[in-house]
């Protein structure tokens, strides 16, 4: 009872409080003016506006700060990696159990040591490469095969401009390279049906400037495979297996990419003929030779590789490269005919600003025994000529003396040079 009475009597002291606090309030409002009205206005606005801004500060300052924490982070990460001391690179040679590797050093000394837990056991292989800690030689990653930067540069990314509508008079080699290198990849089937295997490789034989380099980029572009080119000089290498290394490397790139079309330009330079006195240089390029024949046609498969050969001294190859299995085609580009020169005078001349007097069968006459080459250098040198004479237009008379240039310079070039005196050779 007498609590209930505590209870009323606070909560009628706590009313006649609020009523004295706004009788208060009242008056005090009462006797401000109309100005002192808008000067507390303005007092609110800016103090509203200064907390506004004291939270967009402290908003940012608690951004700044955890950028600046992760920076710190990311740099004593970095900072842990810089200290920590190199490992030691080995390959597994044998795998004993579960948790211990036999694995040999490039120093020499081979090791029994154990995995580390976050490495898969699954994953180790005979030949596989490691990291090891150096004090305990515990594997601790598995590292990924090393392949030469030569031989990934060898892959052609971007298409060559070369169509098969810019190569005149080989329409015969067209077709027969389309069917040897081309279908076998877009129409497998057809082989299948039938019963045979499709060639594996075809080689492009003739003198130099006819085409046969051509002929390979117009295939780049036409198929969607994986183009791999190089010159049979690249493959020469200095030291004792390196050129085998690489070509091994080659193929193995062909087969993960495959399909994939790889072509040896200049194929004699690596292929010539073994012959029985040799110097130590004739005997490693036998080696890159031996190691290309096992991968033409050895233990393992092809599969979707094709092989495009091309060289203008085939009577140099060796037997050994020669024979079905590995150059299963051989194509033959010869010196242009006076349809083919035709043909490709119309390619190179499209383009040209032509006086009335130049006509296409005087210059297929007079082009006799040009490769298709020397007949593009004829164009140009003739439009060299029509400039040098300040003129938009190309006549006949300068492909006469373009003609006389040209063949001066292969006449000088076949001809028999004399040897100063004092040098021997």
């Amino acid at each position: 009872m007498t609590m209930k009475k505590n209870e009323k009597k606070e909560t009628d002291d706590f009313r006649l409080y609020g009523a004295k606090s706004i009788r208060d309030l009242s008056s005090g409002l009462d006797d401000i003016e109309e100005g002192d009205d808008i000067w507390l206005w303005e007092e609110e606005d800016e103090a509203l506006y200064d907390l506004r801004r004291v939270r967009e500060e402290r908003e940012y300052m608690e951004r700044e700060i955890e950028r600046l924490k992760s920076r710190l982070m990311s740099l004593s990460e970095e900072i842990s990696r810089l200290r920590s001391p190199p490992q030691v690179v080995g390959t597994v040679v044998d795998i004993l159990d579960k948790d211990r590797v036999i694995v040999s050093t490039p120093g020499g000394p081979t090791f029994l040591v154990k995995v580390s837990g976050r490495v898969s056991f699954e994953d180790l292989k005979v030949g596989t490469k490691v990291a090891m800690t150096r004090d305990s030689m515990t594997i601790t990653s598995i590292l990924p095969p090393s392949k030469d930067p030569l031989v990934g540069a060898m892959e052609v990314i971007e298409k060559p401009d070369v169509t098969f509508d810019k190569i005149g008079g080989l329409k015969e080699q067209i077709e027969e390279l389309k069917e040897v290198v081309e279908l076998p990849l877009l129409k497998p089937e057809i082989f299948r049906r039938v019963g045979v295997d499709p060639p594996k490789g075809v080689l492009l034989a003739g003198p130099p400037g006819c085409g046969k380099t051509m002929l390979a980029q117009a295939i780049a572009r036409e198929t969607s495979a994986t183009f791999i080119r190089l010159v049979g000089s690249e493959l020469v290498q200095k030291y004792i297996g390196e050129g085998a290394r690489m070509v091994r490397e080659l193929f193995q790139m062909a087969r993960e990419k495959a399909p994939a079309i790889v072509f040896l330009d200049e194929l004699d330079a690596i292929a010539h003929r073994r012959e029985e006195e040799t110097t130590s240089a004739d005997r490693e390029v036998q080696r890159t030779l031996m190691q290309l024949l096992a991968e033409m046609d050895g233990f393992d498969p092809l599969s979707d590789v094709r092989i495009i050969a091309a060289t203008n001294r085939p009577e140099v190859l060796d037997r050994a490269i020669m024979r079905p299995g590995r150059i299963d085609r051989v194509i033959w580009i010869p010196m242009p005919d006076r349809h083919a020169r035709e043909e490709i005078l119309k390619i190179y001349l499209k383009r040209m600003n032509l006086s009335k007097d130049v006509k296409l069968e005087i210059l297929a006459e007079m082009t006799d025994g040009l490769s298709g080459a020397e007949i593009k250098a004829l164009s140009t040198e003739a439009g060299m000529m029509a400039i040098r004479k300040r003129r938009y237009k190309v006549r006949l008379k300068d492909f006469q003396e373009a003609l006389e240039k040209i063949k001066n310079r292969t006449s000088m070039g076949e001809g028999v040079r004399e040897v100063p005196a004092g040098m021997f050779f």
